[in-house]
């Protein structure tokens, strides 16, 4: 079992999305509890164990600890042109 910790730029897109989009984005994050690995997930660097799950339009970024098996979700955000230039 995997402790999942949201910051709060994550929080806010989740309360800010549309509903129905809002659901999808919460069952998606209550199953990453479970096996945060199932699904389209992607590993962006080698040296950070940085990760991201793809989720239609949507894009959750999250670290993994495995040490202390804890999920922090640094950041949601739809899929842009612009999405992975920052990271």
């Amino acid at each position: 079992m995997w402790n999942v910790i949201l910051r709060k730029r994550a929080q806010k897109t989740v309360q800010r999305a549309p509903r129905d989009e809002q659901k999808r984005l919460r069952a998606a994050l209550k199953a990453m509890e479970q096996d945060p690995f199932t699904g389209d997930v992607l590993s962006l660097t080698n040296e950070r164990a940085t990760f991201r799950r793809r989720l239609g339009s949507w894009r959750i970024f999250f670290d993994v600890y495995r040490d202390t098996n804890l999920i922090e979700v640094t950041d949601i955000t739809r899929r842009t042109t612009t999405t992975y230039r920052k990271r």
